[in-house]
This record gives C-alpha cells, sequence and structure tokens, in this order.
C-alpha cells in the first residue's frame, strides 16, 4: 500500500508515524515544501527569544528518525492533484502514485494588498527562514511595526516585545483578538498593553509602506575655483561642477508606514500578522469539495476516494454541533491525524470533536476562549468585569440547559472547568440560573452536573 502525504507540520508527521506503527511494511511518502526537516510553527516565538535553536522547532530530534522508520521525506510542493489517477504532481515536474492521499498542507499567512509589501523589511513570521530574517532585525531599541493582533499576532508580539524593540501594533478590528474576544474583553487586552509600553492602534489599517527617503539630496558644491573659474564659466569657457544626482534610500534601510488614522510613523522592521488561511488554492481543479477548508467526514474522508485530509486545512466533521468547522490548532491537528490514519488503514475510527479553544498569554496577562464565546442564537449570557484587575468572566449559554462558551481574562482558576463543561456539553440544570448569579461557581457546577451525568450514563443498560 502506497500513502502519500502532503505536509510535513505536525499532521503530517503524526499521521505518518501512526500508519508506520500499524503498517511496518507499507511505502509512505511526506511532501514538504520547505528546505528545513519537518518543525512546529508554533515554536518560532521561543526560537526568536532565545528559549531554543532552530533545532528545538523541529518535530524530531533528527532526520535519521525519518529514515529509520521508512519514512521518505520529498522536500517539494504539490502542485496538482489527479483523484481519477491516483496521482500528484510536484512543482518540479515529477509524478508520484498513491493508494491513499493524505492532504495535510495546513495554513498560510494572508498577505494584505498593500503597497510597499515587498520591501526587503517587511516579513510574515510563519517560516523558520521569516525568523532569520526578523530576528536580524529585531535588536533591541529597533522601531517594528505588526500588522495584525490576533491570536497569532499576539504571541508574535509578545517575542517581539520580549527581545527589547519599540514596539506598535496595528489592527483593523475595534479591539485586539477579535476572533477570539469580544468587546470589553478585546479592549482589556490592549489596555493591558499599552500599559507594558506597546503602541496599540486598534480600527486602524497600515496603508502603504515605502522607504524612509526616496532620495537624499547632495549637499551644494564648494566654491573653490576663486575668480578664474567665474570668468571662465561666464564667458561659456567652463562651467562649475554640476550637481551630484540625487541618491536613493537604500532598499533595506528604514521605512515609513502610513496609518489610515493620518499617522506616519518611520520604522526598521514590519511584520505581517493579519491572519491565516488554509493552504488549498492548488487544489481548486481537483474535485475537492472545498468550503473554507477542504470538507472532511468524522473519519476524516472527503469527497474523493481514498483522498482524507487534516489539521489547518481541514473543514472536520464536528459531531457534537453537527457541522463543518475548520480550527487551526496543534492539538486538532494531531487528533485528526491520526483518526485519518487509522481509516487509511481501514481502521474504522471516528473523529468525535473539533474543539474551538484558545488560551493565550499576552505579556503575561491569561486570557482564554471556548467554544461559541460569542453566544448563539436564543442564547443567554452572564459577565463579570474587574476592569481594575484586568480579570473578566463571561459564559455564554444556549437556550436549554448547556455552557456553549465562554471568555476569560486573568481568571485561570477554572479554564480546565470551563472547557469541560462546554466540550462535555453538560446539561446544567438548576445550576443554569446559579451561575448567572455567579459566574465564579463552575467548579461547584462541574462537579454536581457532570459527575451526576457521567454515574447516570455508566448506569444505563447497554
Amino acid at each position: 500500500m502506497r500513502h502519500l502525504i502532503l505536509g510535513a507540520g505536525p499532521a503530517g508527521v503524526i499521521a505518518a508515524e501512526t500508519i508506520r506503527k500499524y503498517s511496518p511494511y507499507d511505502t509512505i511518502t511526506i511532501v514538504g515544501d520547505e528546505p528545513e526537516p519537518p518543525y512546529s510553527r508554533m515554536a518560532i516565538p521561543y526560537l526568536l527569544i532565545g528559549k531554543v535553536g532552530e533545532d528545538g522547532t523541529y518535530l524530531r530530534r533528527s532526520e535519521a528518525n525519518f529514515r529509520e522508520q521508512n519514512i521518505q521525506v520529498l522536500r517539494q510542493r504539490a502542485v496538482r492533484i489527479d483523484a481519477a489517477g491516483k496521482t500528484v504532481t510536484l512543482d518540479n515536474g515529477s509524478i508520484l502514485g498513491y493508494d491513499k492521499l493524505l492532504i495535510a498542507t495546513g495554513s498560510q499567512p494572508v498577505r494584505p494588498p498593500i503597497p510597499g509589501m515587498d520591501l526587503p523589511g517587511v516579513h510574515p513570521c510563519w517560516t523558520l527562514e521569516n525568523a532569520r530574517a526578523i530576528a536580524a532585525l529585531a535588536q533591541p531599541g529597533a522601531r517594528v511595526l505588526q500588522m495584525g493582533a490576533g491570536f497569532i499576532g499576539c504571541i508574535i508580539m509578545e517575542a517581539l516585545a520580549l527581545r527589547g524593540v519599540k514596539l506598535t501594533v496595528v489592527e483593523m478590528g475595534d479591539r485586539m483578538v477579535p476572533r477570539m474576544m469580544g468587546p470589553t474583553a478585546g479592549t482589556m487586552i490592549k489596555t493591558w498593553c499599552q500599559k507594558k509600553g506597546v503602541q496599540v492602534f486598534t480600527s486602524t489599517r497600515v496603508e502603504a509602506i515605502r522607504p524612509a527617503a526616496a532620495a537624499v539630496p547632495a549637499a551644494a558644491p564648494a566654491e573653490t575655483g576663486g575668480l578664474l573659474d567665474k570668468v571662465k564659466g561666464f564667458l561659456g569657457l567652463g562651467s562649475p561642477a554640476a550637481p551630484a544626482p540625487a541618491v536613493p534610500a537604500p532598499a533595506d534601510g528604514p521605512m515609513q508606514v502610513q496609518l489610515s488614522n493620518g499617522q506616519t510613523l518611520e520604522v526598521d522592521l514590519v511584520i505581517s500578522a493579519t491572519g491565516v488561511k488554509p493552504h488549498v488554492a492548488f487544489l481548486k481543479d481537483s474535485g475537492l469539495k472545498i468550503d473554507g477548508g477542504i470538507v472532511a467526514d468524522e473519519r476524516l474522508r472527503t469527497n474523493l476516494p481514498d483522498v482524507y485530509t487534516a489539521g489547518d486545512c481541514a473543514a472536520a466533521y464536528d459531531l457534537a454541533t453537527k457541522a463543518h468547522v475548520v480550527s487551526a490548532i496543534q492539538p486538532n491537528a494531531a487528533d485528526q491525524a491520526y483518526v485519518a490514519a487509522m481509516n487509511m488503514l481501514g481502521r474504522n475510527t471516528v473523529l468525535k470533536r473539533v474543539p474551538q479553544i484558545n488560551v493565550l498569554d499576552t505579556l503575561g496577562l491569561i486570557s482564554a476562549s471556548f467554544g461559541a464565546w460569542d453566544g448563539v442564537p436564543g442564547g443567554e449570557q452572564v459577565e463579570l468585569l474587574d476592569e481594575a484587575n484586568y480579570k473578566l468572566l463571561s459564559l455564554q449559554f444556549d437556550a436549554g440547559e448547556r455552557l456553549v462558551g465562554c471568555n476569560s481574562i486573568g481568571w485561570t482558576d477554572h479554564v480546565g472547568v470551563m472547557r469541560g463543561l462546554v466540550e462535555g456539553r453538560i446539561r446544567l440544570g438548576e445550576w443554569k440560573a446559579k451561575l448567572k448569579a455567579d459566574p465564579t461557581r463552575l467548579m461547584e457546577a462541574y462537579l454536581a452536573q457532570a459527575q451526576a451525568q457521567s454515574a447516570w450514563a455508566t448506569a444505563r443498560p447497554h
């Protein structure tokens, strides 16, 4: 059996090793489009602050790991899939056949259509190559502007702040982390960052990036020839030296960033962290059903025979919510990779949940988001706010008895309990009213209701 895996990130590696564990003799090939050994993007901020070296980002300690497992790793990029012929064409023209195909190509950064994005001092923070360029420029005291204050942006922001740069963050949304936090919470995080010395502009766009000086005028020539030179000039017998042409600014020097609020900032480095999207553009003529990500069922099967998907590029089916969800977090990638691999081997395995979870440390302020943090139609909510101490607890309920989502800031005691109530779809009964009266009683609610329902499920006849 030939297993072909597109993508050398966590999902691709876990799937390959799962297949090898249960099938010692099948052929396994991973195709990754970077020159590095398979690595985790989530480790890049730790690389930037010096907690790990480049090898500390690698998913496995050495490439010998893959050789020892007889897993071939190719450094190429897939450009076309022929599902009928069961082949994949790579960017070097080679064609690989497969019996089972897993698409685990992950996400790619969104590139905003802003003039100046091609300047040498503008970088996303997505690859090890990007990290090297950023580390060279983000020296202590450097003026850095970051576009984007979403979940990934805030992680990058913290790494930059720890490097000692002079940091400005620009976010188009009306608050920080707008896809994870409501208005109150997102504004609180902004206030916290400003208190920590980061300049933050919300409801603001970068409109253009350009070299800091288009030209540097040359100094006027000195008058050194005396009266004779002046007379020659008057008679047309000679003329003073012509002014030197303007000297263009170096391509890799400081930049000016024009903002929609009317301000123009001079910076040494611009980082684009304006979000990510599933890396699926190369599949547009493949016949795969794509809706946000590659649509898959609870076994990670796509609409094409023998083609599976996992990770950030997958719109996986969540049995609990009966919806297809793209949830680009590494734990999801790992779970989906395992399920996809087992089904590629014919071992019937079901993905039970696609958790929507984010826990974020923003310059020491811990925030969390679970499930439908912004509520559901017909639902109810309660919010507890201690703005002076940077604490917030927001609970979202459906129209029935369940907690469906929550936001928290500075409230770390019950993060696990919140996750358990949301993911476990625990019926709260009388505890819904109690939590609306006092949201801090989450632990009591969990112990009372989760344990009771577990006991009831155990006691049921099967």
